[in-house]
């Protein structure tokens, strides 16, 4: 017999990219190689860095990555997300006033202690430190089982442990008793190279540093807040009366916006054209209050 047939064409091993609204849960905290292979099914080589987490910064201090890797429920991707912190007290750039973190993992800026609010002060509290408070937003989502109302939780992790790269404490959480899944943002990050003298454009999976209950979702699927009026309209709002989830539309819109291309919507898979960046189209100009970014 002839063996006869046409050759099968090789996989390059790249996922789709996907871009939008997704429902996830976490996986992985700061894995170790072999954990990268059964895990997220990645080989990395033999001089990779990927799994050296701790660090210095210019200043001397002791800085830790903590990546944290979820997959979401619908197309089983894998997604990192990474908090930086630093072993000094955050303070705003004229230095007039430091962030402090409570038990309960809310932080607030004061000019002192004594400045700060009742509400805050009424569990146990210090300095926070740089990468914290961003830190907890997420833990305080992702461990949302916890009832942040009862006097008696906690979810500081003692920080001389942390930056010795001791991050057991969040790897007991995967699939814990007070871990839920959430909402996340995915997004495409363009990135310009320079390919022997001529720009190119790559573009590379990522998702948003924020994360939101799942509940949420349904008030992203009855509004468009893309719409610029909107948009508009929430950052007239006080800070008190905005809900969570047009906090988190006023953080990627607001003064330090995100600049990866994302959608408000049901995360699908991604398409080139409707990304702006991707494409050889100038930006287009005369956009309508309404349109859609």
């Amino acid at each position: 017999m002839e063996l006869k047939g046409k050759k099968r064409e090789q996989s390059t091993g790249e996922s789709s990219k996907h871009v939008g609204l997704m429902e996830a849960k976490i996986i992985a905290v700061n894995p170790n190689a072999e954990q990268y292979k059964t895990l997220l099914g990645i080989e990395l080589a033999e001089d990779s860095k990927a799994t050296e987490y701790l660090g210095e910064s210019k200043d001397g201090n002791t800085t830790l990555r903590i990546d944290f890797w979820m997959e979401d429920n619908k197309f089983n991707n894998k997604f990192k997300t990474t908090f930086f912190l630093e072993d000094k007290v955050r303070q705003n750039k004229d230095e007039t006033k430091t962030q402090y973190i409570n038990e309960s993992g809310a932080t607030s800026w004061a000019e002192n202690e004594e400045s700060l609010k009742p509400w805050f002060v009424k569990r146990e509290f210090r300095e926070c430190h740089s990468g914290e408070g961003d830190l907890y937003d997420f833990i305080r989502v992702w461990l949302g089982g916890i009832d942040y109302m009862d006097a008696d939780n906690c979810v500081l992790i003692d920080w001389k442990k942390l930056m010795k790269g001791n991050v057991k404490d969040l790897k007991e959480q995967i699939d814990g008793t007070f871990s839920n899944s959430f909402l996340a943002l995915a997004t495409i990050k363009s990135v310009i190279k320079d390919n022997d003298g001529t720009p190119e454009t790559k573009q590379y999976q990522s998702v948003y540093k924020q994360i939101l209950p799942t509940y949420v979702m349904k008030q992203f699927r009855l509004n468009d807040y893309s719409k610029q009026s909107v948009i508009d309209a929430l950052k007239a709002k006080a800070s008190k009366d905005l809900k969570i989830q047009e906090r988190f539309v006023i953080s990627l819109y607001g003064d330090y916006p995100c600049k990866d291309f994302f959608i408000l919507k049901d995360m699908k898979e991604y398409d080139p054209s409707e990304n702006v960046m991707s494409s050889d189209s100038p930006v287009l100009e005369g956009v309508s209050e309404d349109a859609d970014y």
